[in-house]
């Protein structure tokens, strides 16, 4: 979305929907709820399949608002960010959803290996690689991931050009969202619980990884693996607060 000069202010409440709608359902199946004892081999599967279509269906929604309404990215995305987390509430009436199916959780997510007497937890480490490793190559490659950057760099051109710059922009909103789901999806298994304050203030931090990762906010630069290790900094700064007892004030 930054590449092609728009700005997604609604992905912490994508994530927030996704994460509501999967745990819902999950709770639905889960070991105290009315569908308890239904297979996993289709629940797991469709709790994934809930959080990343809600997630995908939200970012649509975002790019149509753009491209139809003509309306600028800040202004859309301002709107729908209040709209993705009220429904949220709505739905979930403010309360938390947790007792999910343990193979959705431990035997999916949270599944443990121990490595030198260490825990480890490889699935959400392995998405984390192979989402980064999937956009860098369609952002390099790609026939239509150049096109994102065409967008960016030089919009007007680009519809000279033949290029359809309204479906790349409805594209990367959508993958926006579809990766607010695969978020979503990593902290129900992760946590085992959501409710509708999940992701607050995500927004500026991934706007934040974008940028110091080497992005640029007018379009037309950045990377995937530029966004993982902004990302990372971030978060080894938040980290590195609390290993080293540093008040949390400063």
């Amino acid at each position: 979305v930054i590449i092609t000069g728009g700005i997604d202010l609604s992905v912490g409440s994508m994530y927030c929907l996704a994460a509501v709608c999967g745990a819902m359902f999950l709770n639905y199946f889960g070991p105290r709820g009315p569908g308890a004892g239904a297979s996993p081999f289709w629940v797991v599967p469709g709790a994934i399949m809930v959080c990343l279509g809600t997630g995908a269906l939200c970012g649509l929604l975002n790019g149509l608002g753009v491209v139809c309404l003509r309306v600028h990215p800040f202004v859309i995305t301002l709107g729908t960010m209040a709209i993705y987390r009220g429904v949220a509430f709505v739905m979930t009436k403010a309360q938390a959803y947790t007792h999910f199916p343990a193979q959705f959780t431990d035997g999916l997510i949270r599944h443990e290996i121990n490595w030198h007497g260490a825990s480890l937890y490889p699935v959400p480490l392995s998405i984390m690689i192979g989402v980064t490793a999937l956009a860098g190559w369609y952002l390099k490659h790609a026939v239509t991931g150049r096109h994102i950057f065409a967008v960016g760099g030089n919009e007007q051109a680009s519809l000279f050009s033949g290029l359809p710059v309204n479906r790349v922009k409805v594209k990367v909103y959508a993958f926006s969202g579809l990766t607010a789901g695969i978020a979503a999806m990593i902290m129900l298994g992760y946590y085992g619980s959501a409710s509708s304050d999940a992701g607050k203030g995500y927004e500026l931090d991934v706007i934040a990884a974008a940028v110091v990762g080497g992005a640029s906010l007018v379009g037309g630069r950045g990377t995937a693996l530029g966004a993982l290790l902004g990302a990372l900094i971030i978060q080894m700064i938040n980290n590195g607060i609390v290993i080293l007892n540093i008040d949390q004030n400063y």
